[in-house]
């Protein structure tokens, strides 16, 4: 496969949905400061991170973008749509994540990005009231126009391939209805307007009809359906998600795969964060938190397995709660009461205490998956992309397999991958040293 991937040439093009939000301004405030100097990608893989290749007696262990052909950052132009008209450098103060001094140098870049109006309806983010949207008859017309923006941005910019992230709000809890089942039914639901298709599938929609990969941000259902799995595939596009893994969610993908390991008991496990940021105030109405909930819910179960460790894992209460508090703006709080057992049932505790910043964490995020999506669809893999689970709460998955949560074995699969795609030996971690020839 090395010797058949097409090179990273001309520029790429970005374009974020929910594009003045704290997370975007976030990712696109720091990829022009790296570009200047002013700072460095902490963070991302893509960046800083290595692979190694070999045995370890080789000590071969090269930077990931010197060893895979990405993008390269500076190539990036980035595009976007938001419910709210505002340049970039007003949106990222009034976000409140990076300060004046580290906006101010790159002001006239920032406020040269104008977002496009974007597609929504308030029914599906009940906490907010978008001033800067589209108007159609049907959700198909929203559709067409979104793919208008596409290309129109396109033929500006001239860029030569395309990547889009949603960096928007969690919509309200959307179980998959009939209309989610088959193409044909989705499209004609677009035409009827279907109640059941939300904005964020609407963006969807439109990326993949244009061969545009999708990453999605949120834990929304999106891509996450029968009809636009199938539909990614048709079109030969890579699609992943779903709902960057930030603060709490990390912290469990790391302790509760050592809790496993060990064969340590856990009773239960509380978790409650505090923020002030747009994020906050959307999931402060509980049908947007009930999105979210079923996201964060799910680790702990596909992680300790209960059904193979019922002594250990079978009855464990897990709640998760999340509340607005404004003053905290995107410095969030996760805080973790964990109940856990080990030898002759004596019961033992871990607290932690998370003071995390919600939009430093999924900033690289974003950078990764760019790039990385550009990379799968430059190699032809098409449909979900389980390798990226690493930047993911609720990632997608095969049908016929349940999803992989642990982080250590998703970076093992991320890496292993990319070594798949470069035609390297894939690292297992069998030491045979210790057997005579």
């Amino acid at each position: 496969m090395k010797d058949t991937i097409p090179q990273a040439k001309g520029k790429l093009g970005v374009l974020v949905v929910g594009i003045n939000g704290a997370v975007a301004t976030t990712f696109i405030a720091g990829l022009l400061a790296i570009r200047k100097g002013y700072a460095q990608p902490f963070g991302s893989l893509t960046q800083m991170g290595t692979i190694r290749l070999g045995k370890r007696s080789e000590m071969k262990s090269p930077k990931i973008k010197d060893f895979v052909p990405l993008a390269d950052s500076n190539d990036i132009v980035i595009g976007g749509w938001d419910i709210f008209d505002q340049h970039l450098y007003d949106a990222a103060l009034e976000s409140k994540v990076l300060e004046p001094k580290d906006l101010d140098p790159i002001k006239g870049e920032l406020q040269r990005l104008h977002p496009m109006p974007a597609v929504f309806d308030n029914y599906y983010v009940k906490r907010l009231n978008g001033t800067y949207v589209k108007k159609g008859a049907t959700k198909m017309e929203l559709a067409e126009q979104l793919r208008a923006d596409i290309r129109d941005f396109k033929d500006k910019t001239g860029v030569d391939r395309i990547v889009m992230v949603w960096c928007g709000s969690t919509e309200i809890f959307m179980g998959e209805s009939e209309v989610h089942k088959t193409i044909e039914k989705f499209e004609n639901g677009l035409q009827d307007n279907d109640v059941n298709i939300t904005p964020s599938m609407i963006y969807a929609y439109a990326s993949l009809m244009e061969g545009v990969p999708y990453a999605n941000g949120a834990p929304n259902l999106t891509t996450d359906i029968p009809a636009l799995t199938w539909l990614a595939k048709e079109k030969k596009v890579a699609i992943a998600g779903k709902d960057f893994k930030t603060g709490q969610t990390l912290i469990k993908t790391v302790i509760a795969p050592m809790l496993k390991a060990r064969l340590l008991g856990l009773e239960g496990w509380f978790s409650t964060n505090i923020l002030g940021n747009r994020d906050g105030e959307v999931l402060d109405d509980p049908y947007s938190f009930k999105t979210k909930e079923e996201s964060k819910l799910s680790v702990l179960e596909h992680i300790l397995q209960p059904d193979l460790y019922p002594d250990l894992y079978k009855n464990f209460y897990h709640k998760v709660r999340i509340n607005y508090y404004p003053p905290r703006g995107d410095s969030k709080e996760g805080w973790d009461n964990i109940d856990i057992f080990g030898w002759l049932g004596y019961k033992m505790q871990m607290k932690v205490d998370f003071l995390c910043r919600d939009s430093i964490l999924a900033a690289p995020i974003v950078l990764d998956l760019v790039l990385f999506l550009d990379l799968a669809q430059r190699v032809g893999m098409v449909g979900i992309q389980e390798w990226l689970s690493f930047y993911f709460k609720s990632p997608m998955h095969a049908p016929e397999v349940y999803p992989e949560h642990d982080l250590f074995i998703q970076q093992t699969k991320l890496k292993n991958t990319l070594r798949h795609i470069m035609g390297e030996e894939l690292i297992t971690h069998l030491g045979l040293e210790y057997y005579e020839d």
